[in-house]
């Protein structure tokens, strides 16, 4: 079986493909990938009430009336506040690019593998290959992923763009700068409802940047054993995730518990990251969250995160530290925390400790 070849600081650490695994004997569950008990899939929340609170906010309310955006707007205020998640819907986004993406996307992880190796990723976290993986005992993800710099596009390396599927890299082309737009527009929502100025998470009066990260989760024999993306946050501003409608999969943490978000079709799910619980002091979290595969079929998801340039100096708002909330995260040079996430495995929120001043309450 053929083995990704991971570097950290002077190792070399083996990592299956999963695909080719999971092809190769659909009834095969490595040891690497079981994980404890405490972890695993089923520990999900049986709260009806929590699954079916997930917040919905439509996108075409907010250029309605004054009263109708008032509420939504206060919605999405909650959301951010209270969930650090939400799905949008009438979000612009045409559904044919959507479903383009969704099937070059898969077209791409279905070509033999021979063809993948191409961009098989040789640092930097661009190509094709596995999540950062850091010793020989670490527990897997059941996936595979492909990840592209999408934004700016002079900083793209076209090297790492497949010409299979052959409308793969117009279809990349397009969604990105249609989910450039949103995200644009999301920040700038989200700036207004903490009573900041709407371009105050711009960057630096710079492009966002922006990355595609693209999830594929084969069949799983087991998938009550292993987990297809090990908990964490974003370490970006936001993150547009598009689902596969056709499986559930993602999971989110809320009150202490693992609640299952249900595909909505045509909706995009949005993630508030942890630069926006650092530049908002803490007023808005970031969401824990985490993937699981399913035994019946495989499974994709597209995952776009907007971003400060390296460069970028990063920390609370101004405006929203005073004496009553001071802050809660120090200003830091984004490049320093990028480098921090890629030396230290990352559990749960554990990014954020790079960023406190203090424990959060």
């Amino acid at each position: 079986m053929f083995n990704l070849m991971k570097l950290h600081s002077a190792e070399s650490i083996s990592i299956p493909v999963v695909q080719e695994l999971a092809a190769k004997d659909p009834y095969a569950l490595p040891q690497r990938y079981i994980r404890a008990e405490e972890e695993r899939p089923p520990c999900i929340t049986t709260n009806t009430n929590l699954i079916t609170s997930i917040p919905i906010i439509d996108m075409e309310l907010l250029s309605g009336d004054d009263e109708c955006r008032q509420i939504m707007m206060d919605n999405l205020a909650s959301a951010c506040k209270e969930w650090g998640f939400f799905q949008v819907v009438n979000h612009g986004v045409a559904g044919s690019v959507l479903e383009q993406m969704k099937r070059d996307v898969r077209g791409f992880f279905l070509l033999p593998l021979e063809e993948k190796l191409k961009y098989v990723m040789k640092g930097g976290g661009e190509g094709y290959g596995q999540t950062l993986v850091f010793s020989d005992d670490q527990k897997l993800d059941w996936s595979d992923i492909f990840v592209l710099r999408t934004l700016p596009q002079d900083g793209t390396n076209m090297d790492f763009w497949p010409t299979k599927p052959v409308d793969f890299r117009a279809t990349v082309d397009t969604f990105s700068k249609e989910i450039e737009k949103l995200s644009d527009r999301l920040l700038r929502l989200i700036a207004e409802t903490l009573g900041i100025k709407s371009n105050s998470f711009e960057n630096g009066g710079r492009k966002w940047e922006q990355a595609i990260r693209m999830n594929y989760h084969p069949r799983c024999p087991r998938p009550d054993l292993v987990l297809g993306i090990s908990p964490h946050s974003d370490a970006s501003a936001i993150t547009i995730l598009l689902q596969d409608d056709e499986v559930t999969g993602l999971h989110i943490r809320k009150a202490e518990e693992w609640v299952p978000v249900q595909p909505i079709p045509g909706a995009l799910v949005i993630n508030i990251g942890d630069i926006v619980q650092v530049m908002s002091n803490g007023r808005y979290k970031s969401i824990e969250h985490r993937a699981v595969p399913n035994d019946k079929r495989d499974r994709i998801s597209i995952a776009t995160v907007a971003l400060h340039s390296k460069n970028a100096q990063v920390g609370p708002h101004p405006d929203l530290v005073d004496a009553t909330h001071p802050a809660l995260y120090r200003t830091f040079n984004l490049e320093n925390f990028r480098k921090s996430l890629s030396e230290n495995k990352q559990e749960g929120k554990s990014a954020l400790q790079f960023c406190k001043i203090q424990s959060l309450p």
